[in-house]
């Protein structure tokens, strides 16, 4: 299918036909195959118009938190409410083989069915932070396709998880009862840049989510004072970051998280800073692209491709220091005469 052929699918295509078209679009803007790139840099201009108008809300927490499980009854508890739901899952790729299980839809048994719902797993490929490369770009598909809320699944893999932080207007972090509450409480990364921790599987033991509900809540009225800017100010005005407990496979307390993200919404939006936040996200977005894309220019420049096995090889045994080969390749890079050492 062509970029407007794609775009037609999305934007106007019977239910069937758009999710078909939405992806075929996001498996175009995976590829790494410059024509393939080139028409999804025209598909994505053409959809911009149309995006920005769902909710973007990020999810991480420690493998086993239940994640999936809550995004499953978050999901169904919206499409009750008449809410289209689009749901991102980003799964670890392996190391060794460079395969990712996708598992997401199998957990998701009901929710994958469901003719509201889109879910699309994507290996992080190494990406860091779990965060697939792409995410940004098919989250601008499902915008365009339609959906109220785009949900980003995140792997999951402790505090360097903070990724998906930056292409989100809410971030909510899982969290378990009795699973150190009193020291993770206080550990920077991940707990002062949440907008809303939930404390997930309070049903197995109430009390340890209650003590832990009341170590976070105090935790994060801490980092608020030192911490993230945006949670610095006690302002009726602007959001200050809560702490709920539910049990997703229950169901309970689902209700609860959804107005708590509605009155963040409601607040951040009328003093102008999910506004903001969304536009520093673009500007993010951009540079970290520019950067992804010297990288990959260097890689390809002649000069480098000659040097680069010799110089690894140098470095690997110990006769040329890192940083020596790093400037003497970017000199090779740029044209520059060589340093002596090489």
């Amino acid at each position: 299918m062509t970029p407007q052929q794609l775009q037609e699918g999305i934007l106007h295509g019977a239910p069937a036909v758009r999710r078909r078209a939405m992806a075929k679009a996001i498996t175009l803007l995976e590829s790494t195959r410059a024509d393939d790139r080139t028409q999804g840099d025209e598909l994505l201009t053409a959809l911009l118009p149309h995006t920005g108008r769902a909710f973007r809300l990020g999810i991480s927490g420690v493998p086993g938190v239940g994640k999936s499980t809550f995004i499953e009854a978050l999901g169904l508890h919206l499409i009750a409410q008449g809410l289209k739901v689009a749901v991102l899952a980003i799964d670890p790729s392996s190391t060794v083989s460079g395969g990712s299980i996708l598992g997401d839809k199998t957990r998701m048994e009901h929710l994958s069915v469901h003719p509201d719902a889109y879910i699309r797993p994507s290996p992080s490929s190494g990406t860091l932070g779990g965060v697939a490369e792409k995410t940004r770009e098919a989250m601008l598909v499902c915008e365009a396709a339609g959906y109220d809320v785009v949900i980003i699944e995140t792997v999951g893999v402790g505090q360097s998880e903070i990724a998906v932080q930056g292409m989100t207007d809410m971030f909510c972090v899982l969290q378990l009862p009795n699973a150190g509450d009193d020291l993770q409480a206080i550990k920077k990364g991940v707990m002062e840049l949440a907008d809303l921790v939930v404390i997930n599987k309070a049903d197995i033991d109430p009390h340890a989510a209650t003590r832990a509900q009341a170590q976070i809540t105090s935790s994060l009225r801490l980092l608020s004072m030192h911490g993230n800017p945006e949670h610095a100010h006690h302002d009726e005005s602007l959001w200050t970051p809560k702490v709920i407990t539910l049990s997703a496979l229950k169901g309970e307390g689902v209700d609860r998280f959804w107005a708590a993200v509605q009155e963040f919404r409601r607040l951040q939006t009328a003093n102008g800073r999910l506004a903001a936040r969304r536009e520093r996200q673009s500007l993010a977005w951009m540079w970290e692209r520019i950067d992804a894309g010297l990288k990959q220019a260097f890689r390809q420049h002649p000069q480098v491709r000659e040097l680069l096995p010799r110089l690894q090889q140098d470095v690997a045994a110990g006769r040329v220091a890192a940083s020596t080969a790093a400037r003497n390749l970017l000199a090779a890079q740029s044209g520059q005469a060589l340093h002596a050492t090489i």
